[in-house]
């Protein structure tokens, strides 16, 4: 089963983020053979880290809690809050199968919440430059609620286009990276 968790960083929390660096990423390392994706986000600036993408294949949504809040970081309250949807890898691929590689373009994180309805199940024509999507979904798999996708786009309103904005409750686009070790 596949998991979709997003930690959003509390205010002030950058030196603490730093500090658990090598922590975090220790955790991570247990997870490396399942992740799908990962990586941070960052405010406008580009440079300020705003939250954490993680989606990894886990047995169950007991494993996807525990995963989610015995991260290092949510431990320590570097992240006020945290996003657990199990997620469909509509792909089928992981991000390091991404044809545009790490670093060519800007990269976003497209979050969608939904409202009604499934939408946005079949991936868009553009498929190259996603680097993740698919449907957010109720624990039990079956009720769509939202859709999560990382892309490659020229800027947040090309970003937000790879959904169907009147099929949302809400749309949040946030500037992300390649995350993982250096």
């Amino acid at each position: 089963m596949e998991y979709f968790c997003y930690h959003r960083d509390r205010s002030g929390s950058l030196a603490l983020r730093k500090e658990l660096r090598e922590e975090h990423w220790s955790y991570m390392d247990w997870y490396a053979e399942r992740m799908i994706a990962r990586g941070p986000t960052f405010a406008a600036d580009g440079e300020t880290p705003t939250g954490s993408v993680h989606i990894v294949d886990l047995p169950d949504p007991a494993a996807a809690r525990a995963f989610a809040l015995d991260e290092p970081n949510y431990q320590a309250g570097a992240y006020r809050d945290v996003l657990l949807r199990r997620w469909h890898n509509t792909l089928g691929r992981t991000m390091w199968d991404f044809p545009g590689g790490r670093t060519d373009g800007d990269r976003y994180l497209v979050l969608g919440l939904g409202a009604g309805e499934a939408a946005d199940l079949d991936v868009s024509a553009d498929r190259d430059e996603l680097i993740a999507y698919g449907p957010l979904l109720s624990d039990d798999g079956v009720r769509w609620l939202g859709t999560a996708a990382l892309v490659r786009a020229e800027d947040p309103d090309e970003a937000r286009a790879v959904l169907t904005p009147d099929r949302y409750a809400e749309i949040e686009v946030h500037a992300w990276a390649f995350g993982g070790r250096p």
